[in-house]
This record gives C-alpha cells, sequence and structure tokens, in this order.
C-alpha cells in the first residue's frame, strides 16, 4: 500500500478534518488546505504529535478566481509529492430558490463544483506522468435525487457525483483511481452553517464524522468507484433508483422544508 501525500482541501473541521486524521493515521504525510491559518496550524500540530507525520498547512481561501491554480503551484513550490487528492471542501445553502442570494450560489457552484473540477484536472496531470494516484471527491447521497428548498447543493452533489463516477470508468487500468465519497446527513455543523437548524434533514439519523472518513479512507485506497458509508445510508441510496422520481421530489422536499 503506498505512503503517498494526501492532500486534503477544507481540512479545518468536520469531513475534512477527521480524513486528515485517518490518512496521517495509516501513515501518510498530509498538506491542509482551509482559510483558518491558526486552526490548521492546531490540527497539523496534533497529527504530527500522533502519528508522527509531516502536516503542512496552506492557509488559502478557495473562493476566489485562480485559487486552484495558486494551491497547485504552492505545492509544487513546496516540493510535496501529493499522490492522493481529497476534495472535500464546499458548502450548501438552503431556502426557497427564488429567495437565494446570488452570490452565495456562486460560491456553493465554485466550491463545490469548479474548485474541485480544477483541482482534479491539474493533479491528474501528475498522477497520469507517474501511473499512480487517487482522487477522493465528497460527494452525497443528495446527488441521487433532486432536492427542493436545497435545489443548488443537491445538483452541485450530484455533479460531483457523476462527474467521479465517469472518471473512474476512464482511469480504469492506468493506475489512477478516482473515488465518490457519498455520505447522507453528518454529524457536523453543516446543517446550521446552511441555514437548516429549522429543517427535519439529520433529524431521525446522522452518521458521525469518523465513521464516514473511515469509509472514505477504505473506499479510496481500494479504488472504488463510489462509497456509501453505513447500512442504512446504502439502503437508502438503493430505494431512492426504484422510487418514481416525483415521489422523491415531494419527500426531499418534506425533508428540506423550513418546519
Amino acid at each position: 500500500m503506498d505512503r503517498d501525500t494526501a492532500l486534503v482541501t477544507g481540512a479545518s473541521s468536520g469531513i475534512g478534518r477527521e480524513l486528515a486524521r485517518q490518512f496521517a493515521r495509516h501513515g501518510h504525510d498530509v498538506a491542509l488546505v482551509a482559510r483558518r491559518e491558526g486552526v490548521l496550524a492546531d490540527v497539523a500540530g496534533d497529527l504530527e504529535s500522533r502519528y508522527a507525520v509531516d502536516a503542512t498547512t496552506i492557509s488559502m481561501d478557495l473562493d476566489r478566481d485562480g485559487a486552484s491554480d495558486a494551491l497547485y503551484e504552492a505545492v509544487h513550490d513546496r516540493d510535496l509529492d501529493v499522490g492522493i487528492l481529497v476534495n472535500n471542501v464546499g458548502i450548501g445553502t438552503a431556502g426557497p430558490f427564488a429567495e437565494a442570494d446570488l452570490d452565495e450560489e456562486r460560491t456553493q457552484l465554485r466550491l463545490n463544483v469548479v474548485t474541485l473540477v480544477e483541482l482534479t484536472r491539474l493533479f491528474l496531470d501528475d498522477f497520469t506522468d507517474r501511473g499512480r494516484g487517487r482522487v477522493l471527491n465528497v460527494g452525497s447521497t443528495a446527488g441521487f435525487q433532486p432536492g427542493p428548498f436545497m435545489a443548488g447543493y443537491y445538483a452541485s452533489k450530484a455533479y460531483v457525483n457523476s462527474f467521479t463516477e465517469a472518471l473512474a470508468e476512464e482511469l480504469r487500468g492506468t493506475g489512477v483511481s478516482a473515488t465518490v465519497l457519498a455520505p447522507g446527513p453528518v454529524d457536523t455543523d453543516f446543517q446550521d452553517r446552511a441555514g437548516m437548524g429549522d429543517s427535519a434533514v439529520g433529524s431521525t439519523y446522522k452518521q458521525s464524522v469518523e465513521q464516514v472518513a473511515t469509509a472514505g479512507y477504505r473506499g479510496v485506497m481500494r479504488g472504488d468507484a463510489v462509497v456509501v458509508p453505513g447500512l442504512p445510508m446504502k439502503a437508502l441510496s438503493l430505494l431512492a433508483r426504484v422510487t418514481p422520481r416525483p415521489i422523491r421530489r415531494r419527500v426531499a422536499r418534506r425533508v428540506n422544508e423550513r418546519r
């Protein structure tokens, strides 16, 4: 099993932080990317002291023009041997789309989709040149269906899920793999940050970040194309495939609509 450095975006909290811990725990050096320099430093210090790995911090706002190129250049300027790219950074918006803040919707698209695509394309040059590399994109079970009152978020994750599956097939047999991690509601502050505190999302079932990150690490190291953590979410994703779309839309509306 290789021990390439893992580059993790959105590594200061939530799933990103736990994914970084999983890689460090298994002996990988890590490069941590997020906006909050002080928090990143704390995460890096903890990983280095616990697991005796090198943890490099790159404080950067990925929600700006040219950020993906700047990050790629920063990795090369520091001579980091990145062999695993973890595209985790992202946000969610909630509420009626007709009332949405357009700047927030643009930011959601940039972080959830555009940055992920750009970084994947840039690092694939390195991976395909050496004939080895792994891409782990954090999607969502939300991406398997439309989501009224979170229309943009569900659509962005549909892009991530579909893009990654297609890429996995393109890369088959090359030594490079692509994996999409598609959890359901996770026990983080995502719902509160998305303004969903008064919706039914996650009110009956939430996955722990450790469960999700463990499944993601195992899946990407196996080269799986799709990883859906947890039996309940696996069952739900299978059920969604055979449920008529109008019913799925209405169920999602009931879950996402503010109570």
